[in-house]
């Protein structure tokens, strides 16, 4: 009896260090994937062109993206960062917020295609969140790590919805300034009049109505956010940045939204 109490023992035991070495290795591998995004300003780039685009077409399968389209040409990550967040990213070769390229005529709306997707971030949380309660954003050159177009899919920060349904009244169709700070920097604010975002591109928006952003599309941070405003319509929100970094401003739009997906629990 002695003998197979000390054999159980020793099977607790082994099995115990072999579950914490196990949890280990996958923590490690988290954090070396982890660190080589972010030493990497291409990494974004090498998944979906090397990893994600090649295994789609071979085997018919997206991974390590969470799906991807080629035929028009984009894919969808699920980010390191976040409980649910996820990023859109071109197939194609674009910088970022940049690019000349997005704001030609024709050119993809890769905005329409991210609030397309938002049901993945429903989907991780495993319940169906209202518009309000959903945000995109893209940083500027100065507020990113990656040098491919992505915009983040994730949960907008509680504080920054309940700001914009406070002061519903002073965001008008046409730009200005928001009346309180966000993150401690100062947006500009609009409303888009639309419950889809088919026909309106923010990149576009911004390039051809606010006044000087067109000449300086680098240092630009844009967020979207659904809403549904007091007449009961959807719509959205559309929020600008630019980054001074002497001011300690990076345009980081991303600070807006919430990767614990508080609005969420």
């Amino acid at each position: 009896m002695r003998d197979i109490l000390h054999m159980k023992w020793l099977w607790r035991e082994k099995r115990a260090t072999w579950l914490a070495i196990t949890a280990f290795g996958a923590v490690l591998a988290t954090l070396t994937v982890s660190v080589a995004w972010s030493a990497d300003p291409d990494a974004l780039w090498k998944i979906v062109h090397d990893r994600c685009a090649p295994h789609q077409q071979q085997a018919g399968d997206p991974q390590p993206c969470a799906a991807i389209d080629l035929d028009h040409g984009v894919a969808l990550l699920k980010d390191l960062v976040g409980v649910a967040q996820f990023l859109l990213i071109p197939t194609t070769r674009i910088a970022g917020v940049e690019s000349p390229e997005l704001l030609t005529p024709g050119a993809t709306n890769y905005w329409d295609y991210a609030w397309a997707d938002r049901h993945y971030v429903e989907e991780r949380l495993h319940q169906t969140l209202s518009r309000d309660r959903l945000g995109l954003a893209v940083n500027s050159t100065q507020g990113r790590s990656q040098n491919q177009l992505h915009i983040h899919i994730d949960c907008i920060r509680a504080d920054v919805r309940d700001a914009l349904r406070q002061h519903e009244a002073a965001i008008l169709p046409t730009w200005s300034p928001f009346p309180v700070t966000l993150s401690g920097h100062t947006y500009a604010a609009m409303r888009i009049q639309a419950a889809e975002l088919g026909r309106t591109d923010p990149f576009v928006l911004v390039a051809d109505t606010l006044p000087g952003a067109r000449d300086a599309m680098p240092l630009q941070t844009l967020v979207l956010t659904g809403a549904v405003f007091k007449d009961g319509t959807d719509g959205f929100y559309l929020l600008d940045d630019h980054a001074d970094l002497a001011s300690g401003d990076p345009g980081s739009g991303e600070e807006l939204l919430d990767h614990d997906c508080a609005v969420a629990k």
